[in-house]
């Protein structure tokens, strides 16, 4: 921990920490997993840094029991919780004694932690056992343990969980392989991580190696599958590196969780939660997994300081991800990618209103959830921005860039400004194509798109576009042929009907291509949101299975708001019945729409 870090850390309004004057440096964890009672209980103990003349340091913590705390391990510590403020939680302000270098605080959490999802056995894969897994990002972690909740705050941790038998630990660490029959399972992250990469799973697990630094995790009745789906795993992480540096974090493992999870993948470092509505059997949405892969560069290598600077992990991500896919599948499977995100770029512009300022990339997110920022303004507006520098100054000059930006912040924060002036320094004193004018300005602090933005292309596209119109002009479906497209075409092909669809044609397709019973969620949820529309009764029961089943939060919103505006009583029929199947950050947003 340099000492400039210290002193000039960014302002964090979604953390009570004042790192300033006490910052934290390394943790010792030690815990138990206690499923009957659903509760984590035990010690963090943390090495601390502290300021001249510094007396206190604070910590956040969420509705966390606090037992007991000692300075250097024999001292009792004097402290005091604050008041609770909605969104953050409380600070929890020790004060220190000269010359104090580590804090030890004993708690247990609540039944309710909101990081914590506690799966009951039907809840799971296999139908046997339990399962835990935390979500922190992104201010969650003090719900879990108390920390300094700032993404601009990092500290490198090891830890001890203790965990029924039966069952195997994971965490953003080193991970062990296979079972201990004690229980006792030991984790060590020696590259520094903000809390918000803080993760745990604790389950009936098994391990399969892809290659000597990747393999997957899952219940053994999913673990076949994974393993097939992510067999591209390896050639992943050398394409990232041959674009972007040496992956530094060791090993690269996916956990396979259950369907509850709220999103399609969180970047724990070492290991990627990832959704199983990924899983399709034939490898077309694990992009996603390219996407996750890409964060151990874009986030946890260099990550945003405050989550106002959100688009800086995104932004970045969402670009590598698919220059991943492209060296992996080729330009044109890339283009698809491309204006399927710039398609949700369109719709979230629109939800938002094009002169709203969240659709900023530097957003102002103070007195608000952090996750009111997690929209796809950081994602493909963060994305589109860097392929507007990409177009102006050519892949060479930007790869360079982005190698640069990585290789000289690894393990550092960066807020936007910093980011502006790093850019200046670096990319925008090339030579470019002087018809193209890039005003960084424009996209990060305005709203809406700039009007001189790249234009978006995909081939292959073309051709669905071209099926789609002689199908709009006799409505035969025998005159479709689909055998050879991918999940993105076949997303794109309904995008294109969904204007002029009707419930004569939705039966047709249905009837023709089954896909009430798809196996791929991405079309799923599309097409469920065309049986809400108009009222396709044949679907409702799949729909309301797949309500009940998958927690993934970008499902579950639009067909919630659907059916709300179609049904109000069934949807939230269903949601009472399905809502213990859900994270909080999925109930957090989903508690607003339908139960106020």
């Amino acid at each position: 921990m340099h000492d400039k870090y210290l002193y000039q850390q960014t302002t964090d309004t979604h953390s009570f920490a004042e790192p300033q004057k006490a910052v934290v440096t390394h943790l010792h964890l030690a815990i138990k997993v206690d499923f009957d009672n659903q509760k984590i209980s035990g010690q963090a103990t943390y090495n601390i840094k502290v300021a001249p003349n510094a007396d206190e340091i604070i910590f956040d913590i969420n509705n966390l029991k606090i037992l007991k705390i000692l300075l250097d391990d024999k001292t009792e510590a004097t402290y005091k919780v604050g008041n609770s403020q909605p969104y953050l939680g409380q600070p929890l302000i020790i004060k220190l004694l000269p010359g104090t270098q580590k804090v030890t605080i004993w708690y247990e959490t609540p039944t309710d932690a909101a990081a914590l999802q506690w799966l009951s056995p039907a809840q799971t894969g296999g139908k046997r056992y339990p399962f835990l897994f935390t979500q922190s990002q992104a201010i969650l972690a003090r719900t879990w343990l108390p920390c300094q909740d700032s993404p601009g705050i990092r500290f490198t941790y090891e830890a001890q969980v203790a965990v029924p038998p039966q069952f195997l630990a994971l965490m953003s660490a080193l991970n062990p392989q296979r079972k201990n029959p004690t229980g006792i399972y030991t984790f060590k992250q020696e590259r520094p991580i903000p809390s918000y990469l803080m993760a745990l799973a604790v389950g009936n697990l098994e391990f399969k190696p892809l290659d000597n630094r990747t393999g997957v995790y899952a219940e053994p009745e999913q673990l076949a599958a994974a393993y097939q789906e992510f067999a591209q795993l390896p050639d992943m992480v050398t394409a990232a590196e041959n674009l972007y540096g040496t992956y530094l974090w060791n090993r690269y493992d996916l956990l396979l969780l259950p369907p509850s999870f709220p999103f399609g993948g969180m970047e724990n470092p070492m290991l990627t939660f990832v959704t199983p509505t990924i899983i399709a059997g034939d490898r077309s949405l694990t992009s996603l997994v390219a996407h996750e892969l890409a964060h151990s560069w874009s986030g946890n290598l260099v990550t945003n300081a405050t989550w106002n600077d959100f688009w800086l992990n995104e932004g970045f991500t969402v670009y590598f991800e698919r220059r991943i896919m492209e060296a992996l599948n080729g330009q044109d499977y890339a283009d698809m990618l491309k204006v399927l995100g710039y398609q949700d770029l369109k719709q979230i512009l629109q939800e938002l209103g094009p002169d709203s300022p969240d659709t900023h990339l530097k957003l102002n997110l103070t007195n608000r959830d952090p996750d009111e920022g997690l929209t796809e303004i950081a994602y493909e507006k963060g994305n589109y921005f860097l392929l507007a520098l990409e177009e102006k100054y050519g892949r060479e000059y930007l790869d360079k860039f982005i190698r640069e930006y990585f290789t000289q912040h690894a393990f550092r924060a960066m807020d936007t400004e910093l980011f502006l002036k790093f850019l200046q320094e670096n990319l925008l004193t090339q030579p470019g194509k002087l018809e193209l004018q890039v005003q960084p300005e424009e996209w990060i602090y305005k709203a809406n798109l700039p009007e001189n933005k790249p234009e978006l292309k995909s081939r292959r596209f073309g051709e669905v576009a071209g099926q789609s119109e002689k199908y709009k002009t006799d409505w035969l479906v025998t005159e479709l042929n689909t055998t050879a497209w991918s999940t993105h075409e076949w997303l794109y092909f309904l995008h294109l009907l969904e204007p002029t669809l009707d419930p004569k044609q939705l039966k047709d397709l249905d009837a023709a291509f089954n896909l009430t019973n798809s196996g791929n969620a991405e079309i799923l949820a599309v097409w469920f949101g065309f049986a809400i529309q108009h009222d396709y009764k044949p679907a409702y029961p799949a729909l309301e299975k797949f309500l009940s089943t998958v927690g993934r939060r970008k499902f579950l919103m639009p067909l919630y708001k659907g059916l709300k505006a179609k049904n109000p009583g069934w949807a939230t029929q269903i949601y009472k019945s399905a809502r213990a199947n859900y994270h909080a950050v999925a109930t957090s947003s989903l508690d607003k729409l339908l139960l106020t």
